[in-house]
């Protein structure tokens, strides 16, 4: 296939303007950024702009910050100069990269999301069902601290001939090389002294989960929260991807980011998908974690997308994993006690994964 050219004529104001109120400022939660921003709306876009097509520029600073819900995870979010022209270049990444895709690789895709890959998951159980369902389950260990940035640029070379592009793009990949470990450390520490000094009961836990956060070795990794690194992260397996359903003829097969699903009657073969895909997998500088297992649907069920899949009396059912109605129920508590300030967001979340599956008595606890 023929590389990509011309992408950076390909930036103009009244895109980066569109971008930035569909994509920017709906879904920026820090609103005293969005308000400081369009104050001088019209200057601060048009400074934005120039600075994407100045050789000048350079990726800032990030702010790193600790999020406890559903678990302890890093999250790096830039500053506003720095987003928009990440989702402008996003905004050229993924036209560039989608049509290389496999249809069921199923994350951060227009029309080819979460609910997509539910419904495809919900044809292959029921084209399989007749038999003994057996999945493959693998998951990538840390993979978004794992991604290795030479490889993934080398990919990048191969899609894209733009030198200029692809030289702002590997200033964005190559940002995990700065001081953000030093800050990472940092918050941990602080974090952990915290529940040290608490009264939790699981005090314990939470202190290992935080220890248990990555950081990044130099070369290794893209930044936690860019629409940039969401896109990279989809593409950095493609090859894998192609390798099981056109070399290994798994025609049920889906990717979620770092999870992946084949499904087959033949448990035996999977086994020699397991082996071919390690290899695959080690040539990417990446490497399995202990999840990765061969599942007997038919008898235990399958996790996968936020719901647990079942085919019982040779029906499919979805019913929602134990640890999100756990956490569903203790957030409709907290918006009932008036103690959570986004709720109309959070319901319409839940509203919008739970009408996906067998979950009539949780939709119900909605309308309180």
């Amino acid at each position: 296939m023929k590389r990509k050219n011309y992408l950076v004529p390909t930036f103009n104001l009244q895109r980066m303007m569109e971008i930035y109120k569909k994509q920017v400022s709906a879904n920026t939660k820090n609103k005293r950024k969005i308000y400081k921003f369009e104050e001088f709306y019209t200057v601060n876009i048009t400074n934005v702009f120039n600075l994407l097509n100045s050789k000048e520029y350079e990726i800032g600073e990030y702010n790193i910050f600790l999020i406890k819900d559903p678990k302890y995870r890093i999250i790096m979010s830039q500053k506003m100069n720095d987003k928009i022209i990440n989702h402008v270049m996003a905004d050229v990444l993924i036209k560039v990269l989608d049509s290389s895709l496999i249809d069921t690789n199923v994350a951060t895709r227009k029309n080819r999301g979460t609910h997509f890959g539910i419904k495809y998951l919900k044809k292959y159980l029921n084209e399989l069902k007749k038999e003994s369902i057996y999945a493959l389950k693998f998951d990538i260990s840390k993979y978004f601290y794992n991604i290795d940035h030479e490889v993934l640029k080398n990919m990048l070379r191969k899609k894209i001939k733009d030198k200029r592009y692809l030289e702002i793009l590997f200033k964005i990949i190559d940002s995990t090389n700065k001081d953000v470990n030093d800050r990472i450390i940092k918050i941990k520490e602080n974090e952990i002294k915290i529940l040290r000094e608490s009264n939790l009961n699981d005090k314990d836990r939470r202190i290992e989960e935080i220890r248990r956060i990555p950081i990044y070795r130099y070369g290794k990794g893209l930044p936690i929260g860019n629409m940039t690194s969401q896109i990279m992260a989809v593409y950095y397996l493609n090859e894998l991807d192609h390798y099981i359903k056109e070399k290994l003829h798994i025609k049920h097969y889906i990717r979620y980011m770092d999870d992946g699903v084949l499904l087959s009657n033949d448990k035996e073969y999977l086994k020699y998908c397991l082996k071919k895909i390690e290899e695959i997998v080690h040539k990417y500088k990446l490497k399995l974690n202990d999840k990765t297992k061969i599942i007997n649907v038919s008898k235990e069920g399958l996790d996968f997308l936020g719901f647990r899949f079942y085919v019982w009396n040779n029906k499919v059912v979805m019913k929602v994993r134990k640890d999100t109605k756990k956490r569903f129920k203790r957030k409709m508590k907290l918006i009932k006690e008036g103690k959570l300030n986004n709720s109309e967001s959070v319901i319409a979340s839940y509203k919008g994964c739970l009408k996906w599956g067998n979950c009539y008595n949780l939709l119900k606890k909605i309308n309180y």
